[in-house]
């Protein structure tokens, strides 16, 4: 089962060391932060960087959530499992196959490929290919696009890189 731990936003790489370092299987599988590719010009050139796809959080693979969170609650920095009061809820089966489809094994969301056509875009390339009903603005400028999802048992905002290629009017 897929968990989500709260963690404090910049934290997330250091807490997902943390865990993999002193919590081992099978009580964790593993831990990560899902990523999305963006562009970033610097020196005159457009190179590809890495940032949090959902700031704040990380995904935690276990099948023994009571054992982990006594481990987890050992650990400097520990803020949260999500759930209600009584138990830890795991993501949903659209949830996993949402991060599944989108960043693949790595969990890193690549960029997608798309143009504007009379106002209505149109990803041609790329995990956002057939979603384009989630894309709720669109920068040019910085080749992203704010999407809204459903996740962690709410609509959430993401950002994800959107490469325009051309702007068509008909």
């Amino acid at each position: 089962m897929w968990y989500v731990m709260q963690v404090l936003t910049g934290e997330e790489e250091k807490m997902k060391k943390l865990c993999l370092a002193h919590i081992k299987a099978p009580v964790l599988e593993t831990c990560f932060a899902p990523q999305y590719e963006e562009m970033k010009r610097y020196h005159g050139k457009y190179h590809k960087e890495k940032k949090l796809l959902f700031p704040g959080y990380l995904i935690l693979v276990t099948n023994h959530i009571y054992e982990l969170i006594s481990k987890l609650g050992k650990i400097d920095g520990f803020k949260r499992v999500l759930g209600d009061k009584d138990c830890m809820v795991p993501l949903s089966n659209s949830e996993m196959a949402f991060l599944t489809k989108f960043g693949g094994t790595e969990h890193i969301v690549e960029m997608s490929i798309g143009m504007i056509v009379n106002d209505q875009v149109q990803i041609t390339s790329g995990p956002m290919m057939g979603m384009e009903g989630c894309i709720r603005k669109i920068d040019r400028h910085k080749r992203t696009a704010r999407i809204e999802v459903e996740m962690f048992g709410r609509t959430m905002e993401a950002t994800i890189g959107v490469e325009i290629i051309k702007k068509i009017k008909k």
